[in-house]
């Protein structure tokens, strides 16, 4: 046992210095000659040790992925695409004409992967999905030769990084005759890793760049750079670009240098990350619904080509609104077939001047969605673009909204109304698995459907006979229906539809009123003195509720027995204060502070304003405290703090 120890680990300090460090150490056939060695050993002993390299041999194909749960949430980070934009969100963070220490690293374009270890060893690896959940493709994983199986690390760790296929490794790959040619590195990458057969990701030969610690038991970081560091020492493989610095100007400079280097690096780069390094600072600013505040990518600018716009159809949205979209000649796009883009409104198609048959550019915005960005030249044959005079989906007269094109009959209409369905359904919404928005289509043409009501009416009897129902899905459909019935009002509010409400404006709604009673009866004013919450998204919200037909819905849903969790109203110290935590608090993690103080009655809030009652100043605490002695808003220490709490 002793001699296969010290084999397996000479192999992987082999591995680890080749495949992460980049300076191999022996000749190919030395490495082969060991590690068939090693194997002979595995199979005379039937012992294959945790670290051992032959488990990174692709496994026999998965039937299926499995949904796991992170121990972390993986936020998306917010862009900008000008050096204008960098500027001001630096400036938001300087005090004065200083602004604290920042990590600029490459932003990579592959597919994000979230590797969990317990106890030194790799347990589990994870695609992001929603940041909340996502897919285990740990068999995946394991055939990719720079991700370490064990780690010096004894808690429990989740470690975030980014899963990429070299272009050199493409081009080796798309040399083989036998294989279908792969069109670009990023769709090579994530379709290795989503791939149900180990053994097709390993003939990728994909690597994974490691740049954050995402979870961690038992341990906390003071700064980034620590972190990167941290993960050097456990052998994970990190960039090889990692700028620190408290200048401004360095920054800027830096996206220019990234930005030149993109064209001769043998990976995919779409952009360059800007991240605040100390932590304490990184928790007082805190999140968005979306994205962390301390951190922003900056986006190179879009690809850009040329094609022919060869028609124009009309999408119906779940509002009713008419949504022009461009078909295109398809186009090669940085590597993705472009044959649709989108045309935004009519205005904006008379102001760039589009017509059919003319040849346009096409740029895909962020490097995701295609945008015509301006006309090239205008061919023999242009056909101008006319808005429809009725809905392309139920025939009904249009009316114009601003610069936009609205069915009128939007309560009615099947595409608005399936649409209204699949957003009322979805994840984030009611939750109700299985109903996709084909199956809601059949519902509704055979008339099952018509108000969301009607879903919880459903029952064995009338989907019986419908097309691809079958037993077991008619069971699965009731099952998840049923189950949906008991929900939090925030989902409830986001699942209506109302106008500009998304799933961060309901929560504030939930947040604020606690009640569905209260949130229906909110006026304008009590709605745009709510922090960030628009005057247009409050004028939407009381129109919504001044129709009757709204009201009547969430009536008939009520009487199919849904329920609606009111926010349960905590008692303690903090009730009735809304309280900003600003510093470094010693005795307590942000998200700990937030929590107790919840638990106590209080509300937490991002930022400082009127409405914000207590603000718990720690350590190095700057714009906000500022801002609230500017405001006379109470301000207590720590010590303060824990006094509260103990009460």
């Amino acid at each position: 046992m002793d001699e296969m120890r010290k084999l397996v680990d000479l192999l992987n300090d082999y591995a680890y210095k080749y495949y992460v460090l980049d300076e191999p150490v022996v000749a190919d056939a030395e490495y082969d000659k060991l590690y068939d060695k090693l194997v002979a050993m595995e199979a005379e002993t039937g012992v294959v040790l945790d670290d051992s390299p032959t488990r990174r041999v692709g496994g026999a194909p998965l039937s299926k992925f499995t949904s796991v749960q992170h121990l972390g949430r993986l936020y998306s980070l917010d862009k900008c695409q000008t050096k204008e934009a960098m500027t001001a969100w630096l400036d938001k963070l300087a005090d004065g004409d200083k602004i604290p220490a920042c990590s600029v690293e490459y932003k990579f374009d592959g597919l994000t992967i979230n590797l969990t270890y317990r106890d030194g060893k790799l347990v589990r690896a994870a695609t992001r999905g929603d940041g909340v959940n996502g897919e285990d493709v740990t068999a995946q994983v394991l055939t990719i030769k720079c991700v370490p199986l064990t780690i010096d690390y004894k808690g429990t760790v989740e470690v975030q990084g980014e899963g990429i296929m070299r272009l050199s490794a493409l081009e080796s790959y798309n040399s083989n005759p036998d294989v279908v040619p792969l069109k670009n590195a990023r769709n090579a990458a994530a379709g290795a890793i989503r791939n149900l057969d180990p053994n097709e990701t390993a003939k990728r030969k994909l690597e994974v760049i490691c740049y954050n610690v995402n979870y961690i038991e038992g341990k906390r970081f003071e700064r980034g750079d620590e972190m990167i560091e941290f993960l050097k020492q456990n052998r994970f493989k990190t960039s090889d670009y990692y700028l620190l610095t408290e200048s401004k100007k360095e920054i800027l400079a830096a996206l220019d240098d990234i930005a030149s280097r993109r064209d001769s690096l043998d990976f995919l780069i779409d952009g360059a990350v800007v991240k605040i390094n100390r932590y304490s600072m990184r928790e007082e600013l805190g999140y968005t619904q979306k994205f962390p505040r301390w951190a922003v990518a900056f986006k190179f600018e879009a690809q850009e080509a040329t094609t022919v716009v060869k028609d124009v159809i009309w999408q119906v949205s779940r509002t009713g609104k008419l949504n022009p979209l461009a078909v295109l000649e398809p186009v090669d796009l940085a590597g993705v077939t472009v044959s649709r883009a989108t045309l935004s409104n009519y205005n904006e198609i008379k102001r760039k001047g589009i017509k059919i048959g003319c040849r346009v550019f096409v740029r895909r915005s962020n490097d995701v969605i295609p945008e015509i960005t301006g006309v090239a030249e205008y061919l023999d044959g242009n056909k101008d673009i006319e808005p429809p005079e009725v809905c392309p989906a139920c025939g009904s007269p249009v009316e114009w909204n601003g610069a936009f094109v609205k069915c009128t009959n939007k309560d009615n209409c099947e595409t608005a109304l399936i649409s209204r369905f699949a957003h009322f359904v979805s994840r984030d919404a009611m939750d109700v698995e299985g109903l996709s928005e084909k199956t809601l289509e059949l519902l509704y043409q055979e008339g099952k459907i018509r108000r969301f009501a009607d879903l919880y009416a459903l029952k064995a009897e009338d989907l019986c006979g419908i097309e691809g129902f079958k037993d077991k899905k008619i069971s699965n459909i009731l099952t998840a229906i049923a189950k949906s019935k008991d929900t939090e009002l925030s989902r409830f509010l986001y699942a209506l539809g109302i106008p500009n409400v998304g799933k961060k404006a309901a929560a504030q709604l939930a947040d604020e009123f606690g009640t569905l009673e209260a949130a229906m009866a909110a006026t304008e004013d009590r709605l745009v003195a709510m922090d960030d919450f628009g005057e247009i998204t409050a004028k939407d919200v009381v129109a919504f509720w001044a129709n009757p037909r709204n009201r009547e819905d969430v009536e008939l849903l009520l009487g199919q027995g849904v329920v609606i969790r009111a926010k349960e109203k905590k008692e303690g110290v903090f009730s009735g204060k809304k309280v900003v935590l600003t510093g470094s608090l010693k005795g307590y993690p942000r998200s700990k502070a937030k929590e107790l103080i919840e638990e106590r009655g209080g509300e937490v809030a991002d930022s400082v304003s009127k409405t914000v009652n207590l603000v718990v100043a720690g350590e190095e605490a700057g714009s906000k405290l500022a801002k609230a002695q500017k405001l006379g808003i109470e301000i207590i220490d720590e010590e303060t703090f824990e006094k509260l709490l103990s009460e």
